[in-house]
């Protein structure tokens, strides 16, 4: 294979790379907004969307293979291709996750706690995965550095939202009739579940970030 034929498998698999993580975070919106409407036509579109998420994931980890196995790149080809392939596990799991919060939304009733702010939660990890790929486009090592700096906030309200989450258990639990007690008790538990994803789809972006760090200029500062 020549050297602009071999350049131009790589770039499409950027491309392709970069296609998924347009369809990952399609679905991941559509989660949210499913989640903050109780919308179950929203929510079953993205549980329905999951395989052509796992089919993109396969086709590109077959691509990642062969262009290891078959081409011998050079350092800094293989490490944009081992970030590639990692990244796309990454941007699996998120859709994953997002499945996850679909699911979630079917069966909550959000008039529960109100005050716990899964929106705002979920806007900033949404907006970490988008700057996490723009770092991996763009190779922007600055941008990469900030994800994982901005993943401390996200951790800090998730634990707010959690301990809300249990102040009002314990203090609904004089007061809750033992019917009642056993649908609040489902819904927070779910609730707790869904702030638990969404810490996880922060860990991922900063996952992705460091992934495109070490491409970028071969340092796994991030990685541990």
């Amino acid at each position: 294979m020549s050297r602009a034929a071999y350049q131009n498998r790589l770039d499409t698999l950027r491309e392709d790379v970069l296609y998924m993580s347009e369809l990952v975070l399609d679905r991941l919106r559509l989660a949210l907004t499913a989640l903050e409407g109780t919308d179950k036509s929203l929510a079953r579109q993205v549980i329905d969307g999951d395989s052509e998420i796992n089919e993109q994931y396969l086709d590109l980890e077959a691509d990642c293979v062969d262009l290891i196995a078959l081409q011998q790149p050079v350092a800094s080809d293989l490490r944009f291709i081992a970030a590639s392939f990692k990244i796309i596990t990454d941007l699996e799991r998120i859709a994953d996750l997002a499945v996850n919060l679909a699911e979630y939304s079917i069966s909550t009733d959000r008039t529960r706690l109100p005050e716990v702010d899964i929106q705002e939660i979920g806007t900033t990890v949404t907006e970490m995965v988008e700057d996490a790929m723009v770092a991996y486009a763009d190779e922007d090592p600055e941008l990469c550095y900030s994800l994982a700096e901005r993943d401390e906030l996200v951790d800090q309200q998730c634990a707010a939202a959690s301990e809300t989450v249990v102040r009002d258990l314990l203090g609904r639990e004089q007061s809750t009739g033992a019917v009642d007690a056993e649908g609040l008790l489902a819904d927070i538990s779910r609730l707790l579940l869904t702030v638990r994803d969404l810490e996880r789809i922060g860990d991922h972006a900063v996952n992705v970030a460091s992934r495109s760090l070490y491409m970028i200029q071969n340092d796994a500062d991030l990685l541990y």
